[in-house]
């Protein structure tokens, strides 16, 4: 009984926000931001029958061998950073049987260079792996600005969640 009132309200929520919602094959629901075509959702519905994962910060990789150590230069500008992130937690969810599409949930921590955040920079390499056609899901998504993360020329750390079938 539980599980046929559950799937009426997900057909309730569906038919009533049809338009600012979409329901994967997966079940999950995932909220539009109304009037916005920025690739993250308002808000993302797991169900009961999936399992969250919760995948530890990640951080760049060396992009510039020859480079100074522990220095941007050596990790690459903001789009490159978020790019080497996104491509290590593209990895990891993959041993972990996932994908990106599996993703629901993420936190950004991002470092101000000169006093700015390059969140431009961090979008180009975002968008490479969020709402392409390739991989529509859009996960919930904060951004903040910290001061400094462990080693000086990391700009990024990435946190992720995904869901996978019970």
């Amino acid at each position: 009984m539980k599980a046929f009132l559950s799937g009426i309200a997900t057909a309730v929520l569906l038919t009533g926000a049809s338009a600012t919602a979409y329901a994967a094959d997966d079940g999950v629901i995932r909220h539009k931001l109304p009037d916005s075509d920025f690739p993250i959702s308002l808000a993302v519905e797991v169900p009961a029958n999936r399992t969250q994962v919760h995948m530890s910060g990640q951080v760049p990789s060396v992009i510039h061998a020859d480079a100074e150590a522990n220095t941007v230069a050596a990790y690459g500008t903001m789009e490159e950073q978020a790019t080497s992130v996104l491509q290590a937690i593209e990895k990891n969810l993959k041993s972990l049987n996932l994908t990106m599409a599996d993703v629901y949930r993420m936190q950004v921590f991002l470092v101000a260079e000169d006093g700015k955040v390059d969140f431009s920079g961090f979008m180009k390499g975002y968008t490479k792996f969020f709402g392409t056609t390739e991989q529509p899901n859009l996960p919930v998504r904060s951004a903040v600005e910290v001061a400094a993360l462990a080693v000086p020329g990391w700009l990024i750390e990435i946190e992720v969640s995904a869901t996978r079938p019970q």
